[in-house]
């Protein structure tokens, strides 16, 4: 008859096996996310960590030129900077937040619209899908002409209903909105295919329970659907919130350097992008960048914040 002693010694080896098993697995897990670490650090972390580097110096004229470090000096004078840094602030929250809540409220109702099947519903998907298979460069280029005050579509067809005709992004005052509605056009369906597949994984069984109880489709919507949809619809509004925040090939696209002749759509990107290739700032224009991806995050942080203080 086997003692107990001899069994413990009979699974120590097993033991030792298993714990080296698992460290080779360890070791082997490093191993291979090691290329993906080393591209991120090369493409993402180096680039950061240099461009916070030159937002300390009076780097200008050329990068590798000879500079000296001024502490927080550019940081003092991008904030300290009325004239263009704050009313890029400005439209760069406006464009976003406008855009943005356009989109969600168009996204949500086209993807309960579609929510369930009817007749014409794969070419609805279809033509959804065209905007999103567009550069922005392009889609600028194709507003540009369609919106062109002189020959431009949109004016002939306000001039065949009576409406007077319109400069658009020919117009200081009407050339954020103009952008704003066009960022709308192109991006409305990626919230409606986010928000269709959060709807396709919801149960049943809630809402017809609701039904059975004499709630109302609006009723059903806000107290049902709604919540159960809360966590796809925070991910697809933070996704579309930073995307938002970072446009630039389609205001450039169709305004040009500095946003327009009286920087009308200038945002933090295409001031960056100025004090950058046109001014060569880099020391000012890498403080404009730092301020703005930390503005970035603080958004971020924002909206995931869950009610109660709790992030999600």
């Amino acid at each position: 008859m086997t003692s107990t002693a001899e069994v413990v010694r009979a699974a120590r080896p097993a033991v030792g096996g298993e714990r080296t098993i698992a460290r080779d697995n360890r070791r082997l897990k490093w191993l291979m996310l090691a290329p993906a670490l080393a591209f991120v650090g090369l493409m993402i972390v180096f680039p950061l960590f240099y461009t916070l580097n030159l937002a300390f110096t009076d780097a200008f004229g050329a990068v590798n030129a000879a500079h000296s470090y001024v502490g927080p000096r550019n940081f003092l004078d991008a904030l300290g900077d009325t004239r263009r840094f704050w009313p890029a602030t400005g439209r760069t929250a406006l464009f976003t937040a406008g855009a943005v809540l356009l989109e969600t409220v168009f996204g949500l109702a086209l993807a309960m619209l579609m929510r369930k099947a009817f007749r014409g519903l794969r070419l609805l998907r279809t033509l959804l899908i065209i905007p999103l298979l567009t550069t922005p460069l392009a889609i600028g280029i194709l507003w540009l002409l369609i919106l062109d005050p002189t020959n431009g579509i949109a004016n002939h067809l306000l001039a065949s209903v009576g409406l007077p005709r319109q400069e658009f992004l020919g117009s200081v005052s009407q050339s954020l909105p103009t952008l704003m509605l066009i960022d709308v056009w192109q991006w409305t369906p990626m919230l409606t295919l986010l928000l269709l597949a959060g709807l396709s994984t919801l149960p049943d069984e809630p809402e017809e329970a609701a039904r059975v109880d004499g709630a109302g489709t609006w009723q059903r919507f806000r107290y049902v659907v709604l919540p159960m949809l809360g966590p796809t619809l925070g991910i697809a509004v933070v996704l579309r919130s930073v995307d938002a925040l970072k446009t630039f090939d389609l205001l450039y696209a169709t305004k040009g350097p500095g946003g327009g002749s009286d920087f009308e759509v200038e945002t933090l990107n295409i001031y960056a992008y100025g004090l950058t290739f046109d001014y060569q700032e880099y020391g000012l224009a890498s403080a404009v960048l730092v301020l703005f991806t930390v503005a970035i995050i603080c958004v971020v942080i924002l909206l995931r914040r869950r009610p109660g203080g709790r992030s999600g």
